[in-house]
């Protein structure tokens, strides 16, 4: 089966109207402290914007970030952020236990310290984008905001965790409602991609969402499933031995988006997404990406879209696509593991 994108809706044109700029990404920057068994792990740059952008960034995708922080903000990034000098960068904390589960897996429990601004309609540039990407984590997605993104963009991908997340007014745990509560629920017949985790996928109905967008649901070392009308694809999981879940799924949509603006069908872009959310749990923090290993993924997203367009029977191609990325997936297997500990984008001493 191949699923292809949505179309985009039909835009009116003039001679005189300037190209499409390709990703609009919106989404506040964090500061991420991961914590253990009572003592600070890694401080870190955080935020779904981030992680994805560094996705695109690398794969020399153009994007354009909105993000919001506070006058506290100290990371270096290509993206400038709006800074409310008013207010604080938003901040996250991730407690892992010392148990570990069935899969391997440490339990983590999120809870957002501060909030930086809301992301408002207008903030967003006026200008036209191919693809926009709503990808809030403490709560600064607007419904207004997602409004104005549907209205210039031609196709939209959004975390769910942009939608459904709410934060205990005492101690700031993350919680989550039903996407119907959510006060998204109204536009979401006008998005392209809709991106859950097998856990936030509980929050909503799959079989009523996948005739309004295409849904895509990841699930850790299992992959992923992609649903949309009546059709249903599991795409296969690369082998990664994990350190920190932490933007791992936000680099799965990062890749994702990037595999759909080079052109390639919706599981082969799922695929390029969970090749890159395996390589991110790897790691505390954002990867930094092997430019060997960059360079021939690209190799091999182009000979995939020559290979789907010449060839007519498509049975078991993503499997060769698979094989294909898996010895790029692994040319960079003797990078060290990022574990330097940052403080406010800062190296210091442990």
């Amino acid at each position: 089966m191949t699923l292809n994108p949505p179309p985009p809706p039909s835009q009116p044109t003039t001679p005189h109207s300037p190209p499409n700029r390709r990703v609009l990404i919106v989404g506040n920057y964090c500061h991420d402290v991961l914590i253990q068994n009572g003592s600070v792990v890694a401080e870190t740059l955080g935020g779904a914007a981030s992680f994805i952008s560094n996705v695109l960034d690398s794969s020399s995708v153009s994007c354009e970030l909105v993000s919001k922080v506070g006058r506290d903000f100290r990371y270096e990034v290509t993206h400038s952020p709006i800074v409310v000098p008013e207010k604080v960068t938003t901040v996250f904390e991730a407690y892992f236990d010392l148990g570990i589960d069935v899969i391997g897996h440490a339990d983590r429990v999120l809870k957002r310290v501060s909030a930086c601004d809301p992301i408002l309609p207008s903030d967003i540039p006026d200008s036209r984008f191919d693809f926009g990407m709503a990808v809030g984590v403490g709560g600064e997605i607007l419904p207004e905001t997602l409004e104005k993104m549907v209205e210039i963009c031609d196709v939209v991908a959004v975390d769910i965790q942009a939608l459904i997340r709410v934060f205990d007014p005492v101690d700031g745990s993350v919680k989550l409602v039903d996407l119907r509560e959510s006060g998204f629920f109204h536009i979401l017949h006008r998005i392209g991609y809709l991106k859950a985790s097998s856990d936030e996928a509980l929050f909503m109905d799959v079989e009523q969402m996948k005739h309004m967008c295409c849904v895509v649901v990841t699930n850790g070392e299992k992959g992923c499933r992609i649903y949309h009308k009546d059709d249903e694809t599991m795409v296969p999981p690369f082998v990664a031995k994990q350190v920190d879940p932490t933007g791992a799924g936000d680099s799965y949509l990062g890749g994702l988006v990037v595999g759909l603006v080079e052109g390639l069908a919706v599981p082969d872009a799922a695929l390029l997404g969970n090749f890159f959310g395996s390589i991110t749990v790897e790691h505390i923090g954002q990867p930094k990406f092997d430019l060997m290993m960059l360079q021939r993924v690209k190799e091999e997203v182009q000979r995939r879209k020559k290979q789907r367009n010449l060839s007519i029977n498509h049975k078991n191609d993503q499997e060769e696509f698979h094989a294909r990325l898996t010895p790029a997936r692994f040319s960079c297997v003797d990078s060290p593991v990022q574990t330097e500990l940052l403080v406010n984008g800062l190296s210091c001493d442990r």
